[in-house]
């Protein structure tokens, strides 16, 4: 597979997955898909680690339940060999108060016979957290433990 074919095997699966269309943007994924992201799972519960069409079907749908509008931008993507690396800037609108969290995330394919067989993706959770609880962390967890930083 070529080069701008992997690049365009994942922009049309990152555009079939913020258009909302999960089903279009599991067909460019293998039936045994791993997806993993270092999202702390205690907090952000959908994400972590997922495996098969099945289980990736649950998480996305639990993402798109979550958030009433989703858009990306793309500041990077490359390619080569079977792998292809993106740095998305990500823009989700909360349902429960219309919110807008924004994070960026550095996301890496790996393709296998035409078809996404890995996702592994890295998330500042740290800003991320904060944006979704809506809280300082710091506070949070200094005031549990009844110090000053």
């Amino acid at each position: 597979m070529s080069r701008e074919l992997q690049r365009q095997r994942v922009i049309d699966l990152i555009d079939a997955f913020y258009a909302g269309d999960i089903e279009r943007a599991l067909m460019f994924c293998s039936d045994d898909v791993d997806f993993f992201s270092n999202a702390p799972v205690d907090i952000l519960p959908h994400l972590g680690h997922h495996r098969g069409k099945d289980d990736v079907r649950r998480m996305w749908k639990t993402i798109h339940q979550r958030y009433y509008s989703m858009r990306y931008e793309m500041p990077f993507i490359a390619a080569e060999d079977d792998k292809v690396a993106v740095h998305l800037r990500a823009f989700f609108g909360k349902r429960r108060n219309q919110r807008v969290v924004q994070f960026d995330a550095a996301v890496f394919f790996t393709l296998q016979d035409d078809k996404i067989v890995r996702i592994r993706e890295i998330i500042d959770t740290f800003d991320l957290i904060q944006q979704v609880v809506e809280r300082d962390v710091i506070e949070m967890i200094v005031s549990k433990a009844g110090e000053s930083i």
